[in-house]
Parts: structure tokens; C-alpha cells; sequence
């Protein structure tokens, strides 16, 4: 799912600014160009031409913003808890209501004014009918404004989220800071990860996939050590809540050097394993480990992996034997 087309959501007076800027232009061109003797009948064709430029320029943005937002009720797991984690679930829906309702009354208002417009035999009395529908108007564009701005707030956040297949296959992989993490996603997909020398270096969740026939897996290098979902920031939120709503399989990730005690890795594979999912143990950094902190591994867990390619075959042929 990507929000990136999420647009800029304006304050009220930029909408109405512009729908009655283009409202008056459009009007001055038909003035000098519409030959009409009967000035109250030629005023009456104008004011309705008036009116649906306005409900056009206001109601084409507003239904805009509606249709650029996702439905949150069709939406998957994943992304239900983050909004629901990192925004107020029900001011969300309740904004996207007001200006649903804001939309409706523009139309109901405007088809009202030209209704009047049309009963009117007197160049005053249409100037003074206008002036009361811009009122009518600019008031409810007014009462929508507090939604207004928390939907740009809103934007701003789910702009950031990650766009995370729901419908692939998906590894995710973890362990401690500076084990490897991102250098094993570097070695079984075409991604190319920023890999730095020092702990906690991961900015946000690290995409790659693995092009199968027909398929692909994605491959999710999450940051952040599985803290209680209180206490983690916003990328440890997002590697949380992917891990538990759309991982099939989780590669945890050992590191034989001396970056972090063994028992503390051995601690935080017991995390990982809660989250009842399939799980692979990958060693890293066998080149620069010694040959006893190795061998320990080896020996402590029989099934762990220490080429990249192997793990890579291995998550392709676990691959197809899921189908979401």
C-alpha cells in the first residue's frame, strides 16, 4: 500500500479563494461576450453559471481528499493497527465524514440559490441572492475546517508509512543493531541498504524482494530489539506490527563477534520466536568471529544457516508452499 499520492490538504479560505476567483473570472469573460437585451434574464443565466463553477471548485478538492484517502474499513490488518497506533482512528473517520457532509451541502445549496436565482425578476435582489449563497457557502467550508487540518496531519503521517505488500510472501528479518541485518538483505535481493559501522543506524524499514516466476518475497529489515509496543518508537512500531500481521517467516539474525553478549542475542531470538511464527537462524560475520564462537553456534543450533545463498534458497522454497 502506498500513500504518496496523499495530496496537500488546503485551509478552508484557499478553497473558497479559489472557486470564487475562478467563478468571477469566467463570469467577467461571459459578460462581454453574451449579447442578451433583457439584463435581469441575462443576470439570471449568469448566476447559474456562477454557482456551478463554485460547487465544481469547491466539491471537485473535497471529493478529491475522500477518494485519495483509503478506506479504513477495507484496509489490511497491518496498516488498521499502525493508523490506529499513530493517529486517532475515530477523528479520522470523523473528518472524512465532515467532509462528506460538506460536499453534500455545497450541492444542496447550490442547487437551492439557483433555484431562487431563476424566481427573481430584479438585478438586486440576484446580487443580494448571491451574497447570501457565498455566505452559506464560505460558513460550511468554515465549520469543516478543524477536520481540514487534522486530515493534512494525518497525510504528513501516513506519507511515511512503508509500503508494505500485504498479499506477498514476507520474511522479515531480525536481531540486535549492527548484526548484519541489512547487509544479509543486500545479499539475497537487488536492495541496497544504508549499512554503516555503528548501532541503530536504521532510519526506517528496509525493503527488498526476491523476483520469483510469477511471484515475489518481500524481505523486511526491521530495526529496534522487540521492546514492549509501548516503549518503541515509530519504525520499532512499524517492524512490530509487520512482523505480527504480515511475516510468514522471521530470519533472526546472530552475530559470533563480540558486538553483544551471546545470552542477550540468544534472549531476544526467545522474543522473536513469541511472535509464533516460522523461523530461520541465519550466523553472520563468520569471517570475523573466531573459530570457538562459531563452532558454539553450530553446535547450540543445528539448523543454523551460514550462506546467505542457502537461506535464500530456503526462503523460496518456503515460499511456495504458502499462499495468501
Amino acid at each position: 500500500m502506498n500513500f504518496q499520492d496523499l495530496k496537500k490538504i488546503e485551509k478552508p479560505q484557499f478553497y473558497l479563494d479559489v472557486a470564487f476567483n475562478r467563478a468571477t473570472k469566467k463570469i467577467k469573460e461571459l459578460k462581454q461576450s453574451k449579447k442578451e437585451k433583457d439584463q435581469v434574464k441575462k443576470a439570471k443565466s449568469l448566476e447559474h453559471i456562477r454557482i456551478d463553477i463554485i460547487e465544481s471548485n469547491l466539491n471537485d478538492p473535497l471529493r478529491q481528499i475522500i477518494s485519495c484517502f483509503p478506506s479504513i474499513d477495507s484496509l489490511d490488518k497491518f496498516y488498521v493497527e499502525l493508523i490506529k497506533c499513530t493517529l486517532d482512528y475515530s477523528d479520522l473517520k470523523k473528518s472524512l465524514g465532515s467532509v462528506d457532509w460538506a460536499v453534500k451541502k455545497i450541492s444542496l445549496f447550490s442547487k437551492e440559490y439557483k433555484r431562487r436565482a431563476s424566481r427573481l425578476n430584479e438585478i438586486d435582489q440576484i446580487n443580494k441572492n448571491r451574497r447570501e449563497y457565498y455566505g452559506r457557502i464560505s460558513s460550511v467550508l468554515k465549520q469543516i475546517k478543524k477536520y481540514l487540518l487534522y486530515l493534512e496531519e494525518a497525510r504528513k503521517t501516513m506519507r511515511n508509512y512503508p509500503d508494505i505488500k500485504t498479499s506477498c510472501f514476507t520474511v522479515c528479518i531480525f536481531g540486535f543493531p549492527n548484526v548484519g541485518k541489512s547487509t544479509l538483505l543486500s545479499k539475497i535481493t537487488p536492495a541496497n541498504p544504508e549499512i554503516n559501522s555503528y548501532a541503530f543506524t536504521t532510519k526506517g524499514l528496509n525493503l527488498g524482494y526476491i523476483n520469483l516466476p510469477g511471484n515475489k518475497i518481500q524481505i523486511i529489515d526491521t530495526p529496534g530489539t522487540l521492546n514492549r509496543k509501548e516503549k518503541m518508537n515509530y519504525i520499532e512500531l512499524q517492524a512490530y506490527l509487520a512482523a505480527t500481521y504480515v511475516a510468514d517467516t522471521i530470519v533472526y539474525v546472530f552475530d559470533p563477534t563480540d558486538t553483544y553478549d551471546i545470552n542477550d542475542q540468544k534472549k531476544l531470538l526467545k522474543r522473536a520466536k513469541e511472535f509464533d511464527k516460522d523461523i530461520l537462524i541465519y550466523l553472520s560475520k563468520t569471517d570475523k568471529a573466531s573459530e570457538e564462537s562459531v563452532t558454539h553456534f553450530k553446535e547450540k543450533y543445528k539448523d543454523i544457516i551460514t550462506d546467505s545463498e542457502v537461506l535464500k534458497e530456503k526462503l523460496i522454497k518456503n515460499s511456495k508452499k504458502h499462499k495468501k
